[in-house]
């Protein structure tokens, strides 16, 4: 018994395995575009999002008259059970492909329409029945249904994303309270500045990544923009006329997002502006969490040679040759993530750019970078919460005495002694050895009482008026 069947296209003939349910323009796909070993399989809201596009326009070619009712419904069975999870190993497109995302599309039709027939009672490839083309892409053009696919999962992605960026916030802020009472040294430039709390420290975190929560959110709105019914290049051709705006209110209600269709269908087909800005809000924040894990290694570097105020969780021995050594490896990798975020933001850029008239083909790479980019950030922020922001401790006695021996807090004698003297004694104590409170008694410049007052730490965290 053969373990593959004959299916034809324009190129010609071709074995498909007898039991896939995908077909020969797939078949083609695997066998050319053996790229980036990322998979249309590995991305589930994207598969999702094919079967929502599927079943709106089977649904509006249906009230249109162009779809027999039959065919509809098998067609609509086949969507909901991808939606649920369903032959998701069935969609093994290389996500980097040519052609603009046709192998894509044309893998969700295949496997539709050999479900479709199935449920029909009928076999694998009888496409006479159920057609890839002519009734599970009817209406459509892969320059229409694929980008609508793409912008509905990116906009589902993003709330996941955000899920994960709200947990790691609530991390930081849960953090800053433990240590609101940590005093300690602020720094610019990297060097000494005024004292802070490490609370401080650490809601300033959880605020800057605050942040990009309203940004992800306004630029991922941008995906609800859609061309559904544009079919090859905007102008509708083989498309009812009614057919844009119904199946646009029909992929709304299947897929639960507010879809609407564009104004210029012949501008939004090639038109990547949504994915672009999307992607530079990811790489935003991804400069920012970033930042925030070279402090985290910096405050936690030493712990004899360097700041050693925070102990990091310890996660692995950190040398094949140096006993005792235990790195920071958490946020390291996080760093990593976050430069293939930046990366992968300048790839959106070149793609979306290349695009040329009437469409944009390098749409596969712009969409498996931003998938990319989403899956690699929500990862690395699970990853940095668990393993890393959840278990730090401070060092307060390290903290104190910076404070106490820092030269920074002559800062705060500036509006009782004057700029000048205020870099004198900074001098004289850097030249010295001699503490500032010591110096500032020694030239009888304020009293003990007073500049107890002035230097106690809790006065020099706010601001407050000249005592």
């Amino acid at each position: 018994m053969n373990d593959y069947r004959i299916e034809s296209d324009l190129i010609g003939e071709l074995k498909v395995p007898v039991n896939a349910y995908y077909g020969v323009q797939t078949q083609r796909a695997i066998d050319n575009f053996k790229i980036s070993n990322d998979h249309l399989s590995d991305h589930p809201e994207f598969i999702k999002a094919f079967a929502f596009v599927k079943k709106a326009a089977a649904q509006t070619n249906f009230e249109l008259g162009l779809l027999d009712e039959i065919i509809n419904k098998n067609i609509a069975i086949a969507c909901d059970e991808i939606v649920a999870g369903n032959m998701h190993e069935q969609f093994p497109t290389d996500m980097i492909q040519g052609g603009a995302g046709t192998s894509m599309n044309m893998n969700a039709n295949e496997v539709i329409a050999n479900r479709a027939l199935e449920l029909m009672g009928h076999q694998k490839g009888e496409y006479q029945f159920c057609s890839p083309n002519d009734h599970v892409n009817l209406s459509q053009s892969t320059n229409d249904a694929y980008p609508t696919a793409i912008r509905i999962a990116l906009y589902n992605l993003n709330k996941t994303l955000v899920e994960r960026l709200e947990l790691l916030i609530q991390s930081f802020r849960k953090k800053a309270d433990d240590l609101k009472d940590v005093i300690k040294m602020g720094r610019t430039q990297l060097q000494d500045a005024v004292p802070m709390t490490m609370g401080q420290e650490f809601n300033a975190f959880a605020n800057t990544l605050q942040e990009e929560i309203a940004r992800l959110n306004t630029n991922a709105d941008l995906f609800l923009e859609t061309n559904m019914g544009a079919t090859a290049i905007g102008t509708g051709l083989n498309a009812h006329p009614d057919y844009a705006t119904k199946c646009t209110e029909n992929l709304a209600k299947i897929s639960g997002a507010d879809v609407v269709l564009a104004s210029d269908l012949v501008e939004a087909t090639p038109d990547t502006g949504a994915y672009v800005i999307y992607s530079s809000a990811m790489k935003r924040m991804a400069v920012k969490l970033s930042k925030i894990c070279n402090d985290l290694r910096l405050l936690a570097s030493g712990p004899r040679a360097g700041f050693y105020e925070i102990n990091l969780p310890k996660m692995q021995p950190g040398s094949s040759i140096m006993p005792g050594k235990v790195n920071p490896v958490i946020p390291e990798v996080v760093n990593q993530v976050c430069f293939k975020v930046i990366g992968n933001d300048l790839t959106v850029t070149f793609a979306a750019e290349a695009g040329q008239l009437q469409l944009n083909v390098m749409e596969p790479v712009l969409t498996q970078s931003i998938m990319e980019s989403i899956r690699f950030l929500k990862n690395a922020m699970d990853t940095l919460r668990e393993k890393c922001i959840d278990g730090i401790t401070a060092n307060k006695e390290i903290c104190l005495n910076m404070v106490k021996n820092s030269i920074g807090i002559v800062t705060a004698l500036n509006p009782y002694i004057g700029y000048k003297n205020s870099t004198k004694i900074a001098k004289e104590a850097l030249d010295t050895g001699k503490s500032v409170y010591d110096l500032v008694l020694e030239h009888e410049l304020l009293s003990k009482e007073k500049l107890d007052e002035i230097l106690a730490p809790e006065n020099m965290l706010n601001p407050h008026a000249k005592f």
